[in-house]
C-alpha cells in the first residue's frame, strides 16, 4: 500500500514464529528451572539438481528398463528351472534301486578258465570279481581314483560348475565344441553314465551290449542335462562312500574285466584290497581309455599313464615325496599269468566245445578246469617265434599251427597262428581243413599190420597204373620220379614211397584203410579211389594229432579234449566233467607197437631227420601236399604227441618248404623246450625180434617170399631203375638248398 508523502513503506518479513511468552518468574523457595524447549535447525536450502542431457537420460532409462525386464523374466525362469530340476531330481530319486542292485550291471556272465594246475590262464566275457566296497579296497586305490577322476568329489553335490567351466575352456582352446571331448563330469556323473541313467539293457532295442553302452556314454547337451538331476538324486539317495562303491564295481577296466576287483585279479593276480600305490595308479589310469591303456596291450604306455596318476596323488597330498619316488622307481608289472597271456587259441577252442548256454551265452559266472599246461603252451609259442624269426623272411605270409597232446587226447598246448597272444582269431589248428599228404600213410600201414603184415614184409616200388572206375587210368609217382624196387614196409614208410604205399592200400583194401583212419579220428569225409592212400583228403591239425595219439596209446581211438570240469562259480557240484578221451580199440596193440617202430625209422633213417632229439626217441611222419601248399610233421615221444602244420591262408604254394623241413624244425624246437628237465620215457615200440626169423610167407607185388628174404635183398627179381631212397620230399642236401633259396629270395 502507499504511504504518506508518496513514499513506500519498507518491506519487512513477517515473523515466522509468534513472539515468545514472557518467562515466568521462579517461585520462591527454589526448585528446578523450567526445561528449555529445543530449538529447530533451519533446513539447508535444496540444491538444484544437476541438469542431465537428454541423450544420457534416455540411455540410462533404456538400461534401467532392460534390467527390469531381465530381472523380471530371469527370476521367473530360474524359479521354473529350479522347479523342473527339483521335480526331475525327485523323479530319479524315487526310481533309484538299493545299492546292491547297482554293483553288477552285466546282463551276461563270465567264464574263468583254469589250467591243469588250477591256475587261471584266461577269461571270456566280462569278468566280475565279486562285490566289493570302497571301504575294503586298498586306500591307495581310493585315493588314486579320486586324484585322477574327481579331486573335489567329497566337496560337491554331484555336479561341479568349476569342472564344467574348465572343460568348456579346454575344449574351445583345442578347437572342439564346448561339450565335445572333455566333459568335466564329476565322479557321480560318471556313475550316472555307468548305470545308463537307470535305463536297463533291452536286447529287443539294442543289437548288443556294446551298442547299448556306447549310447549310455555318449556326450552332448541333452545327455548332460539328464545327468545333472540324476547325479543330484544319487547324492541324496546314497552316501559318497556308496557312490564310490558303485563306481569301483561297475567301471570297465579293459581285457574283459568289469570292476577294480576283477582288474586287480586279472592284471596283478591279487585282490583290490592288496594293491600298492603304483598298482592302484595303473588301475586308475585305465579309466579314460581302458583298451588303450591296458597293460596287456601295451605295458610301457600303461606305466607312463600310471606315473601321471602318481604325480596327481602326490600333488593332492595322498602320497609323500618318498612314497612318490618309490612308486616311480618300481612301476607296476603284470602277474606271470597276465604276462604270458598263453593259451588264447586253446581257450577259444574250449569255449567252442562246451555248450553255448554255459559258455558264450551264459548268464551265470562259470569256472572251467582244462587240460592246458602253461609250460608246454609257452614252449610251443616260443618255438614258432624262434623258427620264424631265424628262418622265415619278414614279408612272408606263411602261417603255422601247433597242437601238443597226451596219448589219451588231453590237449596240453595249442597255437593257431604265428601271432600267439590273441583272442578270437582264426584258429588254424582247429578250423583250417587241408590235404594231409603223406601224414595219412601211417593209417595205410596200420591197416596192413593189423591184417598180419610185418615191418619187414616186402612191397614193390615200381611204376604203377590203376584203372579207376569212372575216371580212367591213374598212375601215382614218387616225389623224385625214382623207384627202389622191392623194399620192406618200414623203408617204404620211412622214405614215404608213393607207389609202394598205394600197392599196400590196394592189397589190404581201400575200405579197410578208410575204416582205420576214420576210427582213429579222421573225422572229415575221405576221398574215393586209390589216391586216398596218398593223403588227398582234408583234415584239421587237431584231428590228425588226435589220430596219431591213438597210435601212441597202443591202438585205441582218441577224442581230443580240453574241458575237464565245468561248474558255476562258488558251487561244489560239477555240471560237466570228463577224465579222458580214449575210445574203442582200432588196431591190435601188436600192430600199434610195430607201427611205432616203423615211424621211429622215419626219423632215424628217413625224411623226418630234422625232428630228432638228442636225449630220447622220436617217431613221426612228414607230409607235403601237391604243389607244396601244405607241409606237415606229426610225431611223438613217450610223453606227448605234437602236430605241426605250415601253409598260406589263401592256399597258395609255399616256397621251399616241405614237411621234413621247417615243420620238422618247429616240432624239434617245441619238444626240446617241452622235454627239458623231464625224465626220459621210451617209445612203446616193438622189438624186431618179435617178427624176424619167423617162417611165415610174406608177399610183395604179387610174388611170394619167405621171411628169410625180407631184408630187401631179393634174388631172382630185378626192380626197374633201382636207385637211392626216394622220399616224397628231396634228400637232405636238396632240401637245405631249396629252403635257403626260399628264405633269402622272398620265399616262405
Amino acid at each position: 500500500m502507499a504511504g504518506t508523502g508518496g513514499r513506500r513503506t519498507p518491506l519487512v518479513a513477517d515473523r515466522r514464529y509468534a513472539p515468545s511468552a514472557p518467562k515466568p518468574k521462579p517461585k520462591s523457595g527454589g526448585g528446578k528451572p523450567p526445561r528449555k524447549p529445543p530449538t529447530r535447525r533451519a533446513k539447508a536450502p535444496r540444491r538444484n539438481p544437476r541438469k542431465r542431457g537428454l541423450l544420457m537420460g534416455a540411455i540410462i532409462g533404456l538400461f534401467t528398463l532392460i534390467w527390469r525386464v531381465i530381472w523380471g523374466i530371469g527370476w521367473r525362469v530360474a524359479a521354473v528351472g529350479a522347479l523342473i530340476l527339483g521335480s526331475a531330481t525327485f523323479y530319479f530319486y524315487s526310481q533309484l534301486p538299493p545299492l546292491e542292485a547297482l554293483l553288477d550291471g552285466r546282463s551276461r556272465g563270465s567264464v574263468t578258465l583254469l589250467d591243469r594246475e588250477q591256475k587261471v590262464f584266461a577269461w571270456r566275457g566280462e569278468t566280475f570279481g565279486g562285490q566289493s566296497s570302497s571301504e575294503n579296497v586298498s586306500p591307495h586305490l581310493r585315493n588314486a581314483v579320486i586324484a585322477a577322476e574327481d579331486k573335489r568329489f567329497y566337496g560337491h553335490l554331484g555336479v561341479s560348475p568349476r569342472g564344467i567351466a574348465g572343460a568348456v575352456k579346454i575344449n574351445l582352446s583345442e578347437g572342439r565344441g564346448p561339450l565335445s571331448g572333455n566333459g568335466g563330469s564329476t565322479l557321480t556323473q560318471q556313475v550316472a553314465k555307468l548305470v545308463c541313467l537307470g535305463v536297463p539293457f533291452d536286447p529287443k532295442q539294442w543289437k548288443s551290449e556294446v551298442e547299448y553302452e556306447d549310447d549310455c556314454r555318449s556326450g552332448g547337451v541333452s545327455r548332460k542335462i539328464k545327468e545333472i538331476p540324476y547325479a543330484l538324486a544319487m547324492e541324496i539317495k546314497y552316501s559318497k562312500a556308496e557312490i564310490l562303491t558303485i563306481y569301483l564295481n561297475r567301471a570297465y577296466m579293459g581285457a574283459g574285466a568289469r570292476g577294480f576287483e576283477a582288474a586287480a585279479q586279472r592284471y596283478f593276480g591279487k585282490s583290490a584290497a592288496n594293491v600298492n600305490a603304483q598298482e592302484a595308479a595303473m588301475l586308475a589310469g585305465l579309466l579314460p581309455a581302458p583298451s588303450r591303456y591296458s597293460p596287456t596291450n601295451n605295458l610301457q604306455r600303461s606305466q607312463d599313464r600310471a606315473d601321471t596318476v602318481i604325480k596327481l596323488m602326490w600333488e593332492q597330498g595322498f602320497l609323500t615325496t618318498a612314497e612318490r619316488d618309490e612308486a616311480w622307481a618300481n612301476p607296476a608289472t603284470l602277474s606271470e599269468a597276465a604276462q604270458a597271456r598263453a593259451g588264447g587259441y586253446f581257450a577259444d577252442w574250449v569255449m567252442e566245445t562246451g555248450p553255448d548256454f554255459l559258455t558264450t551265452d551264459t548268464t551265470e559266472d562259470v569256472i572251467i578246469q582244462t587240460t592246458l599246461d602253461q609250460r608246454v603252451q609257452t614252449a610251443a609259442e616260443d618255438a614258432i617265434r624262434a623258427v620264424f624269426d631265424a628262418k622265415v623272411k619278414e614279408t612272408s605270409k606263411a602261417e603255422a599251427a601247433v597242437v601238443v597232446m597226451s596219448a589219451d587226447g588231453a590237449v596240453r598246448a595249442m597255437v593257431g597262428g604265428r601271432t600267439t597272444k590273441v583272442t578270437g582269431a582264426f584258429n588254424r589248428a582247429t578250423h583250417a581243413k587241408r590235404q594231409t599228404g603223406s601224414t595219412f600213410k601211417p593209417f595205410v600201414y596200420a591197416a596192413a599190420l593189423d591184417l598180419g603184415y610185418t615191418p619187414d614184409t616186402i612191397v614193390e616200388d615200381a611204376p604203377l597204373t590203376i584203372n579207376v572206375k569212372g575216371s580212367g587210368p591213374w598212375s601215382p609217382q614218387n616225389y623224385t620220379k625214382r623207384y627202389l624196387g622191392p623194399i620192406p614196409l618200414y623203408k617204404a614208410l620211412a622214405n614215404s614211397v608213393n607207389t609202394a604205399t598205394v600197392r599196400v592200400s590196394e592189397d589190404v583194401g581201400l575200405e579197410a584203410v578208410k575204416k582205420v583212419a576214420t576210427d582213429f579220428g579222421f573225422a572229415s569225409d575221405l576221398a574215393n579211389g586209390p589216391a586216398v592212400a596218398l593223403g588227398v583228403s582234408e583234415s584239421t591239425l587237431i584231428e590228425m594229432t588226435g589220430a596219431f595219439s591213438g597210435i601212441l596209446n597202443g591202438g585205441s581211438s582218441v577224442r581230443p579234449y580240453g574241458l575237464v570240469d565245468l561248474r558255476f562259480k562258488g558251487d561244489t557240484e560239477s555240471l560237466i566233467s570228463q577224465t579222458g578221451g580214449i575210445g574203442e580199440r582200432v588196431i591190435s596193440e601188436k600192430a600199434a607197437r610195430e607201427l611205432i617202430w616203423m615211424m621211429n625209422k622215419v626219423v632215424t633213417e628217413g625224411s623226418g631227420g630234422r625232428a630228432a632229439l638228442d636225449d630220447r626217441e622220436v617217431a613221426g611222419k612228414t607230409g607235403t601236399t601237391q604243389a607244396a601248399r601244405d607241409a606237415w610233421f606229426i610225431g611223438f615221444t613217450g610223453d606227448y604227441v605234437t602236430g605241426v602244420w605250415m601253409g598260406n591262408d589263401d592256399n597258395t604254394p609255399l616256397n621251399g618248404v616241405t614237411g621234413g623241413g621247417l615243420p620238422a624244425e618247429i616240432w624239434h624246437e617245441v619238444m626240446v623246450r617241452v622235454s627239458a628237465g623231464t625224465p626220459v620215457v621210451p617209445l612203446p615200440k616193438a622189438d624186431p625180434s618179435e617178427w624176424r626169423g619167423i617162417s611165415n610167407q610174406q608177399s610183395y607185388g604179387g610174388q611170394t617170399l619167405s621171411s628169410s628174404q625180407t631184408d630187401g635183398n631179393v634174388s631172382g627179381w630185378t626192380a626197374p631203375q633201382v636207385q637211392q631212397p626216394a622220399p616224397d620230399e628231396p634228400d637232405i642236401a636238396e632240401r637245405i638248398l631249396r629252403e635257403v633259396l626260399g628264405v633269402f629270395s622272398g620265399g616262405n
